[in-house]
């Protein structure tokens, strides 16, 4: 590529973005974000779909696929891989989603 001016904007800011998220706080933080925000998510799916009876099994279903592939993304990749902050964020979300899930279904079954 070429060494243009947008092209050494967008690789200061990818380096600055890279070395702020390098802190170990904020990557915690950021982590936790996305642990609470796939609690929200899972909560949100299984009110709006248990509202209308016709569409269960085809949410289920889809939760299944997603949860599977995105395990299996995480799971698949090497182990420096799986340290990076995107993956580690995708498979906190998907625990925060997956537990969000079992609380809800106990709180049906009671």
């Amino acid at each position: 590529m070429q060494n243009t001016r947008l092209n050494n904007l967008s690789n200061a800011i990818a380096k600055r973005l890279s070395e702020w998220f390098f802190n170990p706080w904020r990557r915690l933080s950021l982590l936790l974000i996305s642990f609470l925000f796939g609690f929200f998510l899972g909560s949100a799916v299984a009110t709006t779909a248990g509202q209308t009876a016709e569409w269960d099994i085809v949410v289920a279903g889809t939760l299944v696929v997603v949860t599977e592939v995105s395990s299996r993304i995480f799971y698949a990749s090497s182990i420096l891989a799986r340290r990076s902050l995107w993956m580690e964020s995708l498979n906190y979300l998907k625990v925060g989603f997956t537990y969000s899930l079992f609380l809800e279904a106990f709180k049906l079954g009671s």
